[in-house]
């Protein structure tokens, strides 16, 4: 009788865990008592990046993350994080987190009117006003601005790019040595196609895009036939604009907040 009790307990504490699985989403996987959830999972990306990822790419950054995670608990465990400078450099990594996020959110409220568009394009009409380029591009993902700047510098004086990619790319397409194809103007990757553009031949260029930033270069070039308009631009001219605003938003966030803040020094 007491087996049996003992038995209905444990299942409606299995089946409590199971329902608080579910209120918090799908569990793709789970490392000692951590448990890793689609939507969490899906946070970590753009929302264009996550749909445009095969199954074979989730499945690997999900392997990643788990091993990631298993690294993660081992330094947990081995009181690793109690080293100060490993706690200095992870203060700084949230604060960059979410600065990072606060400037993506101002960026995201910057409003372009369509004259904006239009004089853009008018402006720059000889660029556009032609057989458009296709850009063959390889590149190497990195978490943050002062990593690529620093593998920048290091292919920029003659190290092996593809030995670049192999020891500091971060994402998947590592393993086709960060080659994306041909990207274009009209392409989900025009960003990559807008940075090529004012990159020298044999030149090397550094892109941020979903939160990562890349150092690529130009693996290819090509014409393609279709002359290019207004309505074919329209989306990489706002998301230019919206580049060019970048450095302003970003005083102009600061100016406002320093001006709420007086207690700022430097000593």
């Amino acid at each position: 009788m007491r087996y049996r009790v003992a038995l209905i307990i444990l299942l409606a504490i299995s089946l409590a865990a199971c329902n608080k699985k579910e209120e918090k989403g799908i569990a793709l996987a789970q490392v000692g008592d951590e448990v890793l959830y689609l939507e969490n999972f899906k946070a970590t990306f753009g929302v264009a990046e996550w749909d445009a990822l095969s199954a074979d790419q989730r499945k690997k950054y999900i392997e990643d993350w788990v091993n990631l995670s298993i690294l993660a608990k081992y330094a947990d465990d081995n009181k690793i994080d109690k080293d100060i400078a490993v706690k200095q450099r992870i203060l700084y990594a949230a604060k960059k987190v979410k600065a990072n996020a606060l400037i993506s959110k101002r960026l995201a409220e910057v409003q372009v009117s369509e004259d904006q568009l239009f004089n853009y394009f008018r402006i720059h009409q000889s660029e556009f006003q032609k057989s458009a380029a296709e850009y063959s591009v390889q590149r190497i993902a990195l978490e943050d601005k002062i990593s690529a700047e620093k593998v920048l510098g290091q292919v920029s004086q003659g190290m092996n790019f593809n030995e670049a990619v192999q020891r500091y790319s971060t994402e998947a397409l590592k393993a086709k040595n960060g080659m994306m194809g041909f990207v274009s103007a009209a392409g989900a990757d025009s960003t990559f196609w807008l940075a090529a553009r004012n990159i020298a031949e044999n030149g090397y260029g550094i892109v941020s895009q979903n939160q990562l930033w890349f150092v690529f270069r130009i693996a290819d070039k090509r014409d393609t036939s279709q002359e290019a308009n207004f309505e074919d631009y329209r989306a990489d001219i706002k998301r230019k604009i919206i580049l060019e605003k970048q450095d302003q938003v970003y005083q102009d966030l600061l100016k406002e907040i320093k001006s709420h803040m007086d207690k700022i020094y430097y000593y």
